[in-house]
């Protein structure tokens, strides 16, 4: 949750849509809690087994290799005092009891634990994350908390949650939303984008969770909202924001008694004197001066426009004299003062305001079970491929060869990257495959991958490592694949990994995975080149041909619906012209010979045979314009 109310909504206009990339070599600091909430959702939208441990499993390859980042998972520690308070208060909001008992203060040891089923989601993804190899902290309270130190202080790059309470803590990049089946798949949100658009910084936004509630003060003060409370705090700088607040809370404050009064005192004196010493307006046309002097002589301002005589003044029409404006700024400051002291006496009605201990909270650095000196240690290993199938063959039901293809696309990141850094370890993907070449590129959501060819290096064992059937093989296809971006609700909830497709050719059996272009260049840099050099060979060849097959009028060039058309309609129109002459010509030849054949009545005798028909130039005309 985090701050009460819409925040994000109030953020929204300043998040980034950001592409396949942006994560890709970064370490992110993911809050656990965050990802396991949601398989409630997956319940509710399908019939999932163990939905949190899909959810984890899933997302956590699809991160780690389509995303290309370094996660680092960071579990919820023991609930804080408020935090406990604020949860019994929601769910006795929930029940219809509007009162609340008063908790005992015991510091850190609290009475109300999490829930236990909750916790146990949470305990089977930890042993599946660690059978992954991935890094895991545990946080003295919040997960967002540690997170956004972790973020604050260098050790990560990005903050995945939905808890807007990472701000407060000091996140400088928070990832509200993962999309991985989209063109732009990461939706984030940068402090500095928040600062430059909303002018609010860290003290400003704890400000606002007192003034509107957040996760451990449901409350907040009784009338003010989250626009109300960010209209306030944008009128102080960030040093002075939490001071003010304890001033005002005091109710005796010079912001309160001396400032804002005096302030209102001199705005209505103002108003009094400007309304004393302000000149008529006329009637008619609303500018200064009398309407009987208008009747005889166009004011200035309406001979301005070229009106002999002043024109009547339309609905809504606000003078623009200096005596006007005057007024209207004053009473403006005069409204806006007055707001400011329903909003602090709406303050100084909360008692104990401002909470110290929320505050303290929000701008503590001790968030995490762990050495501050030395930092957090974070260390990514291999998959335990081998426990990893028992434990999603017990929990999931699935099938050992499912679960290896699954993995691979993390496999192979992991295999790629270690090529990238030690080219001649001599490694085989999975320990049965090798890299064979690059079969072609190919886009999906709006990304370019290079589809890699792997073939066997080793005997076949008997229990095949991937048992893939032949739908799943890979069809033949255009050079760039396009793939339907409509995203199903439990699809994108879940976000099921790439498969691997079977290629066979000449009889050879080839393994075909999408993987990133920059890491298979970093791996295997001879056989990119060898590709590209392939691939630019056979697009010159395809030129060539092409250009011969054109007619030597074609440009190549492809034309617009406008032009084509036109150029069809030339095109008919010629070749109609040319089958009619052809045709006259035709007419005449035939005419001409059945003339030299056949005996003419206007003829005198046989002595004039070779004489020209007398009807030839008529028929010429008739055949042409026919």
């Amino acid at each position: 949750m985090g701050i009460g109310g819409h925040f994000w909504d109030l953020l929204k206009p300043y998040a980034r849509e950001e592409n396949l990339d942006f994560l890709r070599d970064k370490k992110v600091a993911v809050d656990l809690s965050f990802w396991v909430v949601q398989h409630e959702t997956a319940i509710k939208t399908g019939n999932a087994r163990n939905p949190h441990i899909r959810i984890t499993f899933f997302r956590t390859i699809n991160l780690f290799s389509k995303l290309g980042a370094f996660p680092v998972f960071v579990l919820d520690g023991v609930p804080s005092r408020l935090k406990s308070k604020a949860r019994i208060e929601r769910f006795l909001r929930a029940t219809g009891i509007d009162v609340l008992p008063d908790l005992p203060d015991r510091g850190d040891a609290v009475s109300v634990q999490r829930n236990p089923v909750f916790t146990k989601c949470i305990r089977e993804c930890v042993e599946l994350l660690e059978l992954l190899g991935m890094p895991i902290l545990q946080a003295r309270h919040e997960a967002e908390a540690l997170c956004a130190w972790l973020n604050s202080e260098g050790h990560v790059d990005a903050c995945i949650t939905a808890d807007s309470d990472a701000f407060l803590y000091g996140a400088k990049c928070v990832v509200k939303c993962l999309r991985p089946n989209s063109k732009e798949p990461v939706e984030c949100y940068l402090m500095s984008d928040i600062e430059a658009g909303l002018g609010l910084r860290r003290n400003h936004l704890v400000a606002i969770s007192l003034l509107a509630g957040s996760d451990h003060d449901l409350q907040g003060v009784p009338g003010i909202g989250v626009e109300t409370a960010v209209r306030f705090v944008q009128m102080f700088s960030e040093d002075e924001i939490l001071n003010r607040l304890h001033e005002v809370g005091k109710g005796d404050t010079l912001l309160l008694q001396g400032g804002l009064n005096a302030n209102v005192d001199c705005n209505i004196t103002t108003v009094e004197n400007l309304a004393k010493t302000r000149s008529p307006h006329c009637s008619y046309c609303g500018h200064p001066g009398s309407k009987r002097t208008h009747l005889k002589v166009a004011c200035e301002y309406c001979n301005v426009y070229g009106h002999e005589k002043c024109t009547q003044k339309p609905v809504g029409f606000k003078c623009e004299c200096i005596d006007c404006d005057k007024d209207r700024r004053s009473k403006e400051q005069k409204k806006h003062a007055n707001w400011q002291i329903k909003v602090c006496h709406k303050i100084c009605a909360e008692q104990n305001f401002p909470n110290n201990e929320i505050i303290e909270m929000y701008l503590s650095q001790n968030h995490g079970n762990f050495d501050e000196k030395n930092g957090p240690s974070l260390s990514w290993g291999n998959p335990k491929i081998g426990t990893l199938v028992e434990f999603l063959s017990y929990h999931q039901r699935w099938e050992p060869s499912f679960v290896r293809q699954r993995m691979l696309p993390m496999l192979s990141t992991i295999f790629l990257r270690e090529m990238a850094s030690n080219p001649n370890n001599g490694l085989l993907l999975c320990d049965q495959y090798k890299f064979h070449s690059i079969q072609r590129v190919k886009v999906k959501y709006g990304h370019q991958f290079y589809l890699v060819k792997w073939n066997k290096a080793t005997p076949y064992a008997s229990d095949a490592l991937y048992a893939i059937t032949n739908e799943q093989a890979d069809p033949q296809q255009s050079e760039s694949d396009r793939v339907d971006e409509s995203i199903d609700a439990l699809d994108d909830l879940l976000d099921e990994a790439d498969v691997p497709h079977i290629l066979v050719d000449d009889g050879t059996w080839f393994l075909l995975t999408d993987e990133n272009k920059e890491l298979v260049q970093a791996a295997f840099p001879e056989q990119v080149e060898q590709f590209l050099e392939e691939k630019a060979l056979k697009e010159a060849k395809l030129k060539r041909k092409s250009c011969k097959s054109e007619s030597p009028k074609s440009s190549g060039k492809q034309l617009s619906i406008t032009e084509f058309y036109r150029s069809s309609k030339v095109m008919v129109q010629a070749k109609h012209g040319e089958d009619q002459v052809k045709n006259s010509e035709d007419c005449m030849e035939s005419f001409v010979k059945k003339s030299k054949t056949t005996s003419s009545p206007l003829t005198s005798g046989p002595g004039t045979a070779s004489a020209k028909p007398v009807r030839q130039r008529p028929v010429r005309r008739r055949l042409q314009f026919e």
